[in-house]
């Protein structure tokens, strides 16, 4: 009889458990806040007994008890729900989910038991550790995120991966990762099915490229890989896919499938089961509908409220432009707005009277005619207020009037010229879908500093996934952006 051979076991990246410890320190210490400081408020050091319900079998169970009973618990469920899994860490929403998930998984079941037993727990007790509790382990690990970000961009605390497939598909893979390198993979090596060269793209990745599946183990051994990601599907068919599955069984590698498909939200996707095989469900986009109708009743009250609390601001800015500089107080320009429907848009002017009719000549002098146009830098036309409008964003404010009228949103893609729309692709028409923003995935990613082809993959993923949640994320850090003045010219 034969038995496989068993291939030696590798551990996860070393850092992982490093960050783990860290992890449950500072989960331990919420808790410990949070319980503690709730059984201190309600119960101070005095020694109380639970409470029976009438006609119940007494109990003679201390308040200090079921606060330490309450606090391991805690620990235990965070554990249990895999909420510091390295999958999942990082990076996206699924680790907070999962640690509020275990959170209110943990409080009903307390909920139920003290039901079954007919104990009266402390309402006050339960609702000042519930919520302080998850506000404290949330931001801890938001903490502890931002500080693994920081890391992972100076070249630490990083994820090796030894990517398979396709030349097209690694090179697609390859640069999602290295776009978002907050998510941690570092790319260790390639191997390339289908083909026994190596393109000058593939190269150019400046890793190992293999070119042979047969020893799959030997070349995690050489690339030191932690995770192999298959890259697409084409030559790779499904006997392939279980016979990397078969090499990688004991060896703590994990195996990962990165499906064709990119710049989809995680809330439009879904996966099934189907007669043993894992299949993906990708929702159509949403523009229609109820989320689009409050979206719009947002916009609208919240424009009316900004206005109304920023109108001291408008009106010193108004007056400083109208005293430092000769000409109108706002400017005015079509633009293209929701289904192409052509509407004024308002800021406060930030220019020389007459700049416009110098843009040719400066296009021409710096070599930008012909395409697609965001601010210039060092522009020439612009007044010393207007560099400090523009560096602000308080030149944008005027457009919570377009907001009000209903041409514009809060959040959505740039709002651009007829000129410069004249130069989309179909792909690139799709920003006309919804209505554009005073702020967007563009401003709080660089803005001016953007290349036109990353300023459209942003909008087109806003356009593509937009929900009400993900606005108010990108108004949050809008204000940091601007606070820091982040890519303004």
């Amino acid at each position: 009889m034969v038995h496989p051979a068993t291939p030696e076991r590798r551990s996860r990246a070393p850092w992982v458990r490093m960050y783990t410890r860290r992890l449950v320190f500072s989960d331990s210490l919420a808790i410990l806040i949070a319980v503690g400081g709730s059984h201190l408020l309600w119960f101070g050091t005095r020694r109380v007994e639970l409470a029976g319900l009438p006609h119940a079998v007494p109990v003679e169970v201390e308040y200090l008890t079921v606060s330490v009973v309450l606090a391991v618990s805690w620990l235990i469920f965070l554990n249990v729900f895999g909420t510091r899994d390295a999958r999942i860490v990082g990076s996206g929403l699924q680790e907070y989910a999962r640690t509020g998930d275990a959170t209110v998984r943990l409080f009903g079941l307390v909920a139920i038991v003290s039901l079954l037993l007919l104990v009266d727990v402390a309402r006050g007790y339960i609702i000042t550790a519930f919520p302080v509790g998850l506000f404290l382990i949330l931001l801890g690990r938001w903490g502890w995120r931002q500080w693994l970000r920081e890391k992972r961009y100076t070249g630490l605390y990083l994820v090796r991966l030894l990517i398979v497939g396709s030349p097209d598909s690694v090179m697609e893979l390859a640069g999602e990762l290295r776009r978002h390198a907050y998510a941690g993979y570092e790319v260790v090596g390639v191997v390339l099915t289908g083909r026994d060269d190596t393109p000058e793209s593939i190269a150019g990745l400046g890793v190992p490229v293999f070119h042979s599946l047969g020893d799959l183990t030997a070349v995690i051994r050489e690339t030191d890989a932690h995770v192999v990601a298959l890259a697409g599907s084409h030559g790779l068919p499904p006997s392939a896919v279980r016979s990397i599955s078969w090499q990688l069984e004991r060896t703590g590698i994990e195996l990962m499938v990165a499906p064709s498909i990119t710049d989809i939200a995680g809330t439009r996707i879904h996966t099934r089961l189907v007669a043993g095989l894992p299949l993906i469900y990708v929702e159509s986009p949403s523009y229609e509908g109820g989320a689009k109708v409050i979206k719009g009743l947002f916009d609208f009250s919240a424009a009316i409220v900004l206005t109304i609390l920023l109108s001291p601001v408008l009106v010193a800015i108004a007056i400083a432009v109208k005293v430092t500089t000769r000409g109108p107080i706002f400017f005015t320009q079509e633009r293209v707005g929701l289904g192409g429907r052509l509407f004024r848009i308002f800021k406060f002017r930030t220019m020389t009277v007459g700049a416009h009719e110098e843009l040719m000549d400066l296009l021409a002098e710096r070599d930008l005619a012909g395409r697609p146009l965001f601010k210039i830098r060092d522009d020439p036309r612009v007044t010393r207020l207007g560099r400090f409008l523009r560096s602000t964003s308080l030149d944008e404010l005027p457009q919570l009037f377009n907001v009000i009228k209903g041409d514009m949103s809060l959040v959505g893609p740039r709002p651009q010229i007829a000129a410069e729309v004249a130069l989309y692709t179909d792909e690139a028409a799709r920003r006309l879908l919804v209505k554009p923003g005073i702020t967007g995935l563009w401003q709080i990613s660089g803005r001016s500093d953007l290349t036109w082809e990353e300023a459209v993959r942003l909008d087109l993923y806003y356009v593509e996934n937009w929900s009400l949640t993900d606005d108010f994320v990108i108004l949050f850090r809008t204000a940091r952006v601007v606070l820091l003045r982040i890519g303004a010219h």
